[in-house]
């Protein structure tokens, strides 16, 4: 880092850093509790909704993929309108939009009205990770960036650990609360609650520090100053600048490569993980549904605690290397899932696995920082975020039908682990190239 950076964030207090922290991730990560919930509940409710639409373990793998399609499709869109416009006003318009979908997703009444339901939910909901992501950036420079993305994806466990517990009451008492089945009241709910957060962002989130009303003037200047200092340093460094950059390099995309593969790891799992608990202890009945969605939580609880543990660490670390390890635990924990036929062992080895994937999530969003800004990081971010999330759409149709063919999942998960060591492959040498623009390494 060249001095004249160095000198402009010493300037600026670590209490202010924390203010900001406080004041920002908790609204940001709400609304990212809200949106992974939304994009799980499939799985959560994929028992008795197959029951009463008749629909088998590949249906309900496409359901929850064509979600994916409709996002990947306007998420370097909506980034760049996102930028034009302002996060405030962006990020609280998808979340009305997607609140509306899910709630009139309640009412579907065959297969083909789910599909549609969630190719609409994709549309609407797209731009919101990658908006958040970019929003971050330009809050905070690289000495923090490890804790906050830590402490926003700590909302993706979390999100889990709320998700589960909620569709299994509302599993269990939604038919008598609103007069629906069940897994009818959880997309009602779901739907509502979001609009709520949509009204908390548009009221309180600020588009970037300057217009933040609880930072004084000078904690304003010198958020701004530090942030374009380094800005400039990266530049200076080979950084990408343009949107035509961003979307033709050859680093970009296989940053998006590393990513389509973590989250690979991960979106079986979420949709899946109480289909495959159902299936390995042999539960059946409303009872099984309830106690298999419940058990789904755990592994995320555990994530909760590697999170925060992990982030402490990392810091001390270069971005590769904190992201290399988790995902090297997450496919270890697959492996050992795919070759065990014990309930209680299965449970324990999702938790290894998601515990790590989850925690090389925060981690992997410090490299693509580093080579982007501007224009580019706006629609570099959200094209390695777009690329990845056809794993979103491949991953759940391409575990539901193999299941469906096999009978079991241990082929499924097998093939995961295959596909996240490729990308941790990927990771290794593409990562180390981007971070040699960091100055902090040189």
């Amino acid at each position: 880092m060249d001095s004249t950076a160095a000198t402009t964030q010493a300037v600026v207090a670590p209490r202010t850093w924390r203010k900001a922290g406080f004041r920002i991730i908790p609204l940001v990560g709400l609304a990212y509790v809200a949106s992974y919930i939304d994009r799980a509940n499939v799985g959560y409710i994929a028992a008795p909704m197959s029951r009463d639409l008749h629909l088998t373990s590949g249906q309900i793998g496409l359901a929850a993929g064509l979600f994916f399609i409709g996002y990947i499709l306007v998420e370097v869109p909506s980034n760049m309108m996102l930028r034009r416009f302002g996060a405030r006003k962006w990020i609280a318009r998808i979340m009305i939009t997607w609140g509306l979908v899910t709630a009139a997703t309640a009412a579907v009444n065959s297969a083909a009205t789910l599909f549609l339901a969630r190719l609409l939910l994709g549309l609407a909901e797209a731009g919101l990770a990658a908006g958040i992501l970019l929003y971050l950036t330009l809050w905070f420079p690289r000495r923090h960036r490890s804790w906050a993305l830590s402490a926003f994806f700590l909302m993706t466990p979390v999100s889990s650990v709320i998700g589960s517990p909620l569709a299994a009451a509302l599993l269990e008492w939604g038919q008598n609360l609103f007069g629906i089945a069940g897994w009818r009241s959880l997309f009602l709910v779901e739907g509502v609650l979001t609009i709520v957060v949509s009204i908390l962002i548009f009221a309180f989130l600020p588009d970037r520090p300057g217009k933040a009303r609880w930072l004084d003037d000078r904690e304003k200047a010198a958020i701004e100053a530090t942030l374009a200092a380094e800005a400039d340093e990266h530049r200076a460094r080979g950084a990408l600048t343009g949107l035509r950059q961003a979307l033709t390099s050859g680093r970009v995309w296989l940053m998006a490569v590393t990513w389509f593969a973590i989250a690979f790891g991960l979106y079986p799992l979420q949709f899946f993980l109480p289909t495959m608990i159902r299936s390995i202890t042999h539960s059946i009945g409303k009872s099984g549904d309830v106690s298999s969605v419940l058990l789904s939580a755990i592994p995320y609880a555990v994530a909760v605690l590697a999170l925060l543990l992990w982030a402490r660490f990392a810091a001390r670390r270069t971005a590769v290397t904190a992201t290399a390890v988790p995902m090297t635990v997450g496919v270890a924990g697959l492996l050992l899932a795919t070759f065990t036929s014990s309930g209680t062992l299965f449970v324990v080895a999702v938790c290894v696995s998601v515990a790590g994937i989850m925690t090389a999530m925060p981690q992997f969003w410090r490299i693509p920082a580093i080579g982007l800004t501007g224009a580019a990081a706006a629609s570099g971010i959200a094209l390695i975020n777009s690329v990845s999330n056809v794993s979103g759409f491949v991953g759940p149709y391409f575990t539901g039908a193999i299941a469906s063919a096999t009978g079991s999942f241990t082929w499924a998960l097998l093939a995961i682990a295959i596909i996240m060591t490729a990308g941790l492959a990927v990771l290794l040498s593409v990562g180390r190239r981007m971070e040699r623009l960091d100055g902090s390494l040189s």
